[in-house]
């Protein structure tokens, strides 16, 4: 009995001894694994960082990305054709006129040239997009502030070459103008899409000089915010609201010297060129990212008219006009007898000679307050719906005279060139 229970005692102690040394093998063999795939990941870690253990020798990855997209494509077939447009007016030197007329230099008073002389200073600079080739020239498309006041243009090719442009035509409704230069020098001309067929949402890019010529062909991306939004145009001298322009609202960052450049789809294709931004509302709030393009088909509607004539011919009723928010409420009562329902409107202030207005009888004095179905309550108003129509056009406009409300079916005729605007007034 005694011999059956050491037996049996004995061969438990054996088993127990060979577990502790298989516990003490597998923990073994297990921390050597371990140590390994710790070596093997730290391995790996340091040829995928390329890291040197001595400090000072670090060394740029090998390990390169080639990155095409749509808009890196649409980006290399414009940037040929954006350049920068420097405008350059003469200035007077009058720190010399000063202390000539303070101390009487009578030596500069006896030169007429001399006093009078000026040098070409840059004024401002924008962008501008090379559109067309013929005939050896070169034709470039920006905006009319861009070169408005100019004495001298000069143009920087993408490649930095400089040339002296020319002044093909200006119009000052749609803040555009058409310059033309050499087109030896010329390799690349941006074509236009249409404006019509974009939609918001999609990408775009705005290719211009912010700040200037230094920050040449500076790219920045967005998409369409809106494909149409009405905005107030703003005469730059009088700072009144003179008429509406329909343009292509984006997010894509525009700045000062971004005028003239163009908005370009996915596909490389010109969608409109950059004219302006909101930086801030009407109660001067802050705000971001609201850039505004003048669209495509506009553009090139307004450019074959200035590169055929020099200017743009639309329709006119032969008047000017003054907004009746400008007439006080003595003068609405007493001399025009406006009924006190009426609220908005254009008074009519002075008749041309001969014109559309005078012949279908209109007179001083008549408050215009419909044209063609549509409510004039403004000056910018009336431009917009008389630049709709086409010149030949009759329309049916109705006004008050002596607190009767009157109709009169009025021929449209070209606009006079030589119209002057003011504060006050607008001819139309």
């Amino acid at each position: 009995m005694d011999k059956r229970k050491n037996t049996k005692g004995i061969s438990l102690w054996q088993i127990a001894i060979v577990a502790v040394i298989s516990a003490l093998i597998g923990g073994a063999i297990a921390y050597s694994g371990f140590t390994m795939l710790n070596q093997n990941t730290a391995t790996n870690s340091a040829d995928s960082t390329s890291t040197s253990k001595s400090a000072g020798t670090t060394k740029v990855s090998n390990v390169s990305v080639k990155t095409s997209s749509a808009m890196t494509k649409a980006f290399s077939k414009v940037e040929g054709a954006v350049v920068s447009v420097i405008n350059q007016q003469r200035q007077s030197d009058n720190e010399d006129d000063l202390f000539s007329g303070l101390f009487g230099d009578s030596s500069r008073d006896s030169d007429s040239s001399s006093s009078s002389s000026s040098e070409l200073e840059t004024v401002s600079e924008g962008s501008g997009l090379i559109y067309k080739k013929a005939d050896e020239k070169a034709y470039i498309v920006t905006n009319n502030h861009v070169v408005s006041g100019s004495d001298k243009i000069e143009v920087i090719l993408a490649d930095g070459t400089k040339l002296t442009a020319k002044t093909v035509g200006t119009d000052a409704t749609t803040d555009l103008a058409v310059l033309s230069i050499d087109g030896a020098k010329v390799s690349t001309v941006a074509s236009f899409g249409d404006s019509a067929a974009i939609t918001a949402g999609e990408p775009v890019i705005a290719i211009g000089s912010p700040l200037g010529s230094q920050y040449a062909t500076s790219v920045t991306q967005g998409i369409v915010s809106a494909k149409t939004r009405t905005i107030d145009v703003t005469d730059e001298d009088s700072r009144q609201v003179t008429g509406q322009a329909t343009v292509i609202q984006t997010d894509a960052a525009i700045n000062p010297g971004n005028s003239g450049g163009p908005l370009v789809n996915s596909e490389g294709q010109v969608i409109g060129i950059n004219s302006s931004k909101l930086a801030s509302s009407s109660d001067g709030t802050s705000v971001e990212g609201m850039g505004f393009a003048i669209p495509s088909n506009e553009v090139v509607q307004i450019a074959n008219q200035l590169v055929t004539n020099g200017k743009v011919s639309r329709p006119a009723l032969g008047v000017s006009v003054v907004d009746l928010t400008n007439v006080s409420a003595d003068q609405q009562k007493s001399t025009l007898k406006l009924p006190s329902s009426v609220t908005g409107g254009v008074v009519i202030a002075s008749i041309d000679s001969d014109s559309p207005a005078k012949t279908a009888g209109l007179k001083k004095y008549d408050t215009i307050v419909e044209i063609d179905g549509k409510k004039i309550d403004s000056i910018a108003k009336i431009h917009t719906v008389l630049y709709s129509h086409a010149i030949g056009d009759t329309v049916t406009v109705k006004y008050y005279r002596d607190g009767k409300l009157q109709s009169a079916k009025v021929t449209l005729n070209k606009e006079a060139s030589s119209t002057t605007s003011s504060s006050s007034s607008s001819s139309r």
